[in-house]
């Protein structure tokens, strides 16, 4: 018996994005392309469940690689103790645009007429086209939303002048994909090539 593969696939683009490098400390800096466990929130910010979950294979980087310098005031909680708010500074990625490509996968096979692959690859693509999220979507930090969120468009393709490789890249922050506890992993020698990078 073969296992059928539960594919989907959207398309995102902003005025701003920030997959942060955790090596780059108080000044972040982000990768020059999205990290597999961003994409995976933004398919949570469609629909979530704790029996299946999405597992990005491949992205399609859209538009050139920009990077820009960006401050806010941060008065989150890893301020010191008894201190204001402080300016942050970042170099974050503009005007971006990803056409993203995964699988659902499941933690047991589907029995007793339950599928909870195929439940939710139909319940993403139905409200994907609808428009409809159960959180709002954003392109590595939170204050970045996106302009376009939804399914893929005929007008856009892979930037080919897109050549580069990351030596090392987070892959997931934590031990399983739903429910896990804090364990970190990286990618090494990620490869970019003609605007296209596989998450192997």
């Amino acid at each position: 018996m073969v296992d059928k593969t539960y594919m989907v696939a959207f398309e995102v683009a902003g005025p701003a994005a920030m997959f942060s490098r955790p090596d780059t400390g108080s000044a972040p800096v982000s990768y020059p392309a999205p990290t597999k466990s961003s994409l995976k929130s933004m398919f949570e910010c469609v629909v979530m469940s704790k029996e299946a979950y999405f597992e990005p294979q491949e992205v399609e980087i859209c538009s050139p690689i920009v990077f820009h310098k960006y401050s806010t005031n941060y008065g989150g909680p890893l301020r010191k103790s008894g201190t204001g708010n402080f300016q942050l500074f970042a170099t974050v990625l503009e005007n971006v645009c990803y056409k993203v490509y995964g699988i659902i996968r499941a933690y047991q096979a589907p029995h007793s007429g339950n599928n909870p692959q195929h439940k939710l690859q139909e319940v993403f693509l139905r409200r994907l086209e609808s428009g409809q999220f159960y959180s709002t979507p954003f392109l590595g930090w939170k204050e970045f939303i996106p302009v376009y969120f939804g399914p893929l468009r005929k007008n856009t393709s892979a930037d080919s002048s897109v050549n580069l490789v990351i030596p090392s890249m987070l892959s997931t922050m934590y031990s399983r994909p739903t429910e896990g506890s804090l364990s970190p992993a990286f990618m090494q020698n990620v490869e970019i090539r003609k605007g296209v990078m596989f998450y192997a």
